[in-house]
């Protein structure tokens, strides 16, 4: 890519957006972080420290009132925000990004969709997930036959968290499309529909454990794929003794992995994409066999593939810049949006729901 970085505008700089967001916009071959839209003035000296160049904003209204200084816009502010911020954009005439979930419900994510089919625009929801360490690794398995053909896979992205931390993500109002279920669900969802295709039916078990919390943070999901393989996925605050984050089961053997992608904490930490980025320590590595347990030594250690959340970025800058197809798309976001709300009628109504 050569030529003028495309100028990006990020609406938020909480979680999303300091850790996630912006690190990686900056790390990315043909777009320039030009400013960030944060009324916190805390968090307006942290982007500043961190990113001397840009610009910044108050107010999405002044980010809105120059736009035509801009060529994407970012949003990571929170959920409830996701819809109206996307809309203005496009109909601004901008590409978007979007942090998950794109919207509450699916036929928001269809009508923001429509929207941006309509301007010619891009819009692509940031499904980081995609890009860990694991699940890279388990692709390649699949793609490799490693397994046969797979009858269940388990996805686990369980804390232990004992006690509430407040915010708008724990909110049980349901205009802030808080919990877990909305939140590390959109994540092993879209992982599983990837991985195995559309759900037929959805079952799901949402709990409030813990005392002062007014929002799901205890969720199984089950999901029937149309190809007949099963998906049991498990999000939790409320979790003393971590479980596998997959657990993989086929006609010809199993993969068990266990721990999280380690880009996250990097970031948190303040390091950034560069040589080694996403490697693991081979003493994490899951394990491929069959007839014994992972932990007494069955099976053969799988290597882990670097994870690569960079990589998210540069198909970003790559669809905008050369016509690349965009790496995640609404629709595709949609279709994980129609599973959590099954989820959660099944979850209230004690049924399973047909797709």
């Amino acid at each position: 890519m050569t030529g003028t970085p495309l100028r990006v505008g990020l609406v938020g700089y909480g979680l999303a957006g300091s850790v996630f967001h912006a690190p990686l916009i900056a790390a990315t071959e043909g777009l320039a972080l030009d400013t960030v839209v944060t009324s916190n003035p805390e968090r307006q000296r942290q982007a500043r420290a961190e990113f001397p160049d840009v610009r910044l904003a108050a107010t999405p209204d002044e980010l809105f009132a120059r736009a035509a200084e801009l060529d994407l816009i970012v949003v990571a502010s929170p959920n409830k925000t996701h819809v109206p911020l996307a809309t203005t954009a496009l109909k601004a005439g901008l590409p978007v990004v979007v942090d998950k979930p794109v919207a509450g419900t699916a036929a928001e994510a269809r009508t923001l969709a429509a929207l941006a089919e309509e301007r010619e625009l891009l819009l692509s929801v940031f499904q980081n997930r995609r890009w860990d360490n694991d699940f890279l690794t388990l692709r390649k398995l699949l793609n490799e036959g490693e397994l046969g053909d797979v009858w269940r896979f388990e996805s686990r992205f369980e804390r232990w968290r004992p006690k509430p931390k407040g915010g708008w993500r724990e909110s049980g109002d349901p205009a802030e499309i808080g919990g877990l279920l909305y939140d590390l669900g959109s994540h092993v969802v879209d992982q599983a529909l990837v991985l195995f295709g559309p759900a037929a039916s959805v079952y799901a078990e949402t709990d409030i454990r813990r005392p002062g919390a007014e929002t799901d943070d205890d969720t199984f999901i089950a999901i029937t794929h149309t190809n007949g393989v099963r998906s049991h996925l498990y999000v939790s605050a409320t979790t003393a003794q971590l479980g596998p984050r997959f657990r993989v089961l086929g006609s010809l053997a199993g993969y068990v992995k266990y721990g999280l992608d380690p880009q996250e904490a990097a970031l948190r930490d303040g390091l950034r994409p560069g040589p080694g980025w996403g490697a693991e320590d081979e003493s994490l590595w899951g394990r491929v066999g069959s007839g014994e347990s992972p932990v007494t030594g069955g099976g053969r250690p799988e290597p882990t593939l670097p994870g690569d959340y960079p990589a998210y970025y540069a198909a970003v800058a790559k669809a905008l810049l050369e016509g690349a197809p965009n790496p995640v798309t609404a629709r595709e976001a949609a279709a994980a949006l129609d599973v959590l709300e099954a989820a959660r009628r099944s979850a209230r109504e004690k049924v399973t729901v047909t797709l």
